[in-house]
């Protein structure tokens, strides 16, 4: 259930019986031809419905990641590392604070890797504490679904390309693009990362059908709320 779907009170209420939480982490960025906001949908969809059955809230998610490789392309709003943590970090304490005991990190974008080291820091200073960091479009079940589907797959490809990423009147284009190449990328300013990537895909085909995306959905849903319920000493 959705934080913005409760009060203080019934938070409260739910305090008195379990204490357990996820807060999704996305990013605003370029995703070609789908919504620049695809991490940020992602990321809290696939956490909200993992946890509705369970009656876990989910926080609402943190629309601003870091990604500064893509900074010459419109729309795309980056944080330096040192804010982004400190936000998160911010966000963790607020949560312990009120009596969260388990958190679950939902993470919908690659960029946003440095969390996970701040995590660890942040709960060793915190006895009592527990906190997860979950790469949801890269976790066993569902990367293992999508090498099974088209192992040609990455950032602004097919994986990402859901019913609720896609924009009404923006056709996808019918075609496979080659991959990257990730060290000639790794060394590119932004202004060079547009004019190597174009559109913004790093390769594979920009659309698959709607029941392989379902596949991975379900598969996605299924692992985060595993994580939810047994994910914990």
């Amino acid at each position: 259930m959705r934080i913005a779907e409760m009060n203080w009170m019934q938070v409260e209420d739910y305090l008195r019986h379990d204490d357990r939480a996820v807060l999704p982490l996305g990013s605003t960025e370029q995703h070609a031809w789908l919504s620049l906001a695809t991490d940020t949908i992602l990321a809290e969809r696939v956490a909200a419905e993992a946890c509705e059955p369970l009656d876990v809230p989910v926080f609402p998610v943190l629309p601003y990641g870091i990604t500064p490789s893509f900074r010459a392309y419109p729309g795309t709003v980056t944080l330096p590392v040192a804010t982004f943590l400190t936000v998160v970090r911010d966000i963790l304490n607020s949560l312990a604070d009120d009596g969260f005991r388990r958190i679950l990190v939902v993470n919908g974008h690659g960029g946003n890797s440095p969390v996970q080291g701040m995590l660890a820091e942040w709960a060793a200073d915190r006895p009592g504490v527990q906190v997860r960091l979950h790469n949801w479009w890269s976790a066993p079940a569902v990367w293992a679904c999508i090498q099974a589907i088209d192992p040609v797959a990455s950032h602004a490809s097919w994986m990402e390309n859901f019913p609720w990423t896609r924009l009404a009147r923006v056709p996808m284009p019918d075609r496979h693009k080659p991959m990257i190449d990730p060290d000639r990328y790794r060394l590119l300013n932004p202004t060079q990362v547009r004019e190597y990537l174009e559109e913004g895909s790093f390769g594979g085909r920009f659309a698959r059908s709607d029941e392989d995306m379902a596949r991975v959905w379900q598969a996605a849903v299924q692992e985060t709320r595993e994580l939810v319920v047994r994910g914990w000493v």
